[in-house]
């Protein structure tokens, strides 16, 4: 178990860092923030972007979020590629089993129950690198300061985000409807948001779910394309008539694994891209809504009328442009660490 920990989060703690500021502009692009849309219609949109965050916060705004992501990726890497490696000895202990469907199955589950444990860190993640904004500290309640002077601004940080999520929407239970009753378009969604709002109270642990349902969804496409190409790729190149007699080593077997890696985090990030988009979208929703759910349909159509089917892509280029390294360094570290471990 401590290698496969070890060998999981090196992997992934090199990747991530060397995509961060792609990271950060990315989720920007995504949730659609207001400041940084005029950036999403060219390619070129993102370094503009990149460059904007620079200049306005230094390299601490290119790294806002990094260290909820570093939290997140000890976990998520460990439990992601050592739950693979168990389903695939399951599910293909010889090479005559190892099928497209086994590995695409056992990707998905990998990809499920990793997505599972970290959720909190990643709603924190993507709040962190949302927020372009210094606000008042949320932890100083407004009643505890004098009545002449104005709440201090300050920078985003990890603490204050989990106090803001945990504590966002907050209401005296048994006025949710009346409090949220002018904001709903019927009796029925008031009932609804009300009955949200309720669960908020008792189960606050539920703000830092928001947007698992569709997690899930965009977590199967994406984790099980990505094994199942990265495992019929590799079988493919390895099992070559080239490679029978003197594998590849040293140089070669890295650009193999880079290229391979690269490939699969690329394709992956395709197939899942659109409901990546709709699932930042629920993430930050509670900065619009935060006594209730930003559901996945309303969201979806909020996309569609406000920006069309383009806007189910927006900042995919960013995406491209993090899932190569990010994906190519995170697979061939993985299998050199295992290697040198002897996992």
């Amino acid at each position: 178990m401590r290698d496969y920990h070890i060998t999981s989060t090196n992997a992934a703690r090199q990747a991530k860092t060397a995509i961060a500021p792609l990271d950060r502009v990315k989720i920007l692009f995504q949730a659609s923030n207001p400041e940084f849309q005029k950036y999403t219609t060219s390619w070129t949109g993102m370094f503009r972007a990149v460059k904007a965050i620079h200049k306005d916060s230094g390299l601490r705004g290119l790294l806002q979020g990094h260290s909820a992501t570093l939290l997140r990726v000890f976990p998520y890497a460990a439990i992601k590629f050592m739950a693979y490696d168990q389903m695939h000895h399951i599910l293909m202990p010889t090479r005559s089993q190892e099928t497209a469907g086994r590995r695409f199955v056992a990707g998905a589950i990998s990809g499920t129950t990793s997505v599972f444990f970290t959720y909190p860190l990643e709603l924190i993640r993507v709040r962190l690198a949302y927020q372009t904004r210094e606000l008042p500290d949320p932890v100083v309640r407004p009643s505890a300061l004098p009545s002449n002077s104005k709440p201090s601004l300050i920078r985003p940080s990890l603490r204050r985000a989990i106090h803001t999520i945990y504590h966002e929407g907050e209401i005296v239970p048994g006025h949710a409807a009346t409090s949220i009753s002018s904001r709903a378009a019927s009796t029925m969604a008031t009932e609804t948001v009300a009955h949200q709002s309720t669960l908020f109270n008792i189960f606050p642990i539920l703000k830092f779910y928001r947007g698992f349902g569709v997690t899930l969804v965009g977590i199967i496409p994406y984790a099980g394309t990505s094994f199942l190409v990265y495992g019929s790729l590799r079988s493919l190149v390895y099992h070559a008539p080239r490679f029978k007699d003197a594998p590849p080593t040293g140089r070669q077997k890295a650009i193999i694994d880079l290229s391979i890696g690269a490939t699969s985090g690329t394709l992956a990030q395709t197939v899942s891209y659109p409901i990546e988009v709709v699932r930042r979208h629920m993430q930050v929703g509670g900065l619009i809504r935060p006594t209730a759910w930003l559901g996945w349909r309303e969201t979806v159509l909020d996309i569609w009328r406000t920006r069309g089917w383009k806007g189910f892509y927006a900042g995919l280029s960013v995406g491209y442009v993090k899932m190569v390294p990010m994906a190519a360094i995170s697979f061939m570290v993985w299998e050199r660490a295992k290697v040198a471990l002897g996992v």
